[in-house]
């Protein structure tokens, strides 16, 4: 490592310690690093203990990004990087981004006409489940995902799930009774068949906890209530996997314009 090098390995880890400082959340991987620059996150630091393997990786799965993250990504030493983060991710590569204004994400949320739902989820329980319906969300280009109660969505741990897609649509807390306009369909074991209904566009599609399901004032404000098909005897999906069926129902009967995807990168 020349001098220079050390300079700037020097200059990326004051930079972290000082994203800590505001409202930053912490990129883990190559693959959160790259969703998170496809989708316009502000990013002040990006560092690893390789760059070239990193570089290796952008060309192999994101030349678009290639040039970007050659000039972006900052070589600093292996003990540095395992004092930055609690655990270095195999692709050896993390990184900061500013965290979107919450009063910004509600604001766009609220905006109609919507060309896609918005999902919420009430009281959620797990951040990890969270960070996966984020990363559902995205892809099937919902206008965003809104919780209730207390977990954070944008958490370290749910950021992790989500792969850095929490910048590719909207991801905010807030409470039931400010939940943005739009008509509610709430999932319910007595609702309809969700296979006979029409999921509109501005849908508020509400998701309840495994356990203790959609709140009672959530569910009496509901649109209309629906169900997924489920085979008797079996309690209930996990939460991700109900989201996803609701979506792809929503996309499939909407005449949504998206393609057939690729598999999933690890």
């Amino acid at each position: 490592m020349t001098e220079q090098d050390r300079a700037d390995a020097t200059a990326a880890v004051e930079r972290w310690r000082a994203g800590l400082a505001v409202d930053c959340v912490l990129l883990d991987g190559f693959h959160a690093l790259k969703h998170a620059l496809r989708f316009g996150a502000e990013v002040p630091v990006a560092v690893t203990d390789d760059k070239d393997a990193a570089l290796r990786l952008a060309a192999g799965l994101a030349p678009d990004l290639a040039a970007d993250l050659a000039a972006r990504l900052t070589e600093i030493p292996g003990p540095a990087l395992r004092d930055l983060v609690t655990r270095v991710h195999p692709t050896a590569v993390a990184a900061l981004a500013v965290r979107p204004d919450r009063a910004d994400a509600l604001a766009a949320l609220a905006r109609l006409p919507r060309r896609a739902p918005v999902v919420v989820l009430d009281r959620p329980r797990n951040l990890g489940n969270v960070g996966a319906v984020v990363r559902l969300a995205a892809g099937f280009a919902a206008t965003g995902v809104v919780t209730t109660g207390d977990l954070d969505p944008w958490h370290p741990n749910a950021v992790r799930s989500g792969a850095g897609l929490h910048f590719a649509t909207q991801v905010a807390r807030t409470a039931p009774e400010e939940l943005p306009p739009g008509p509610l369909y709430v999932l319910d074991p007595e609702g309809k068949d969700i296979r006979d209904t029409a999921l509109p566009d501005d849908a508020l599609i509400v998701f309840g906890s495994e356990r203790h399901g959609v709140s009672g004032e959530l569910r009496d404000r509901a649109t209309e209530l629906v169900a997924l098909p489920m085979r008797a005897q079996v309690s209930s999906y996990n939460l991700a996997t109900s989201v996803g069926m609701t979506l792809y129902h929503w996309a499939a009967t909407s005449g949504s314009p998206l393609a057939p995807g690729r598999a999933p990168t690890p």
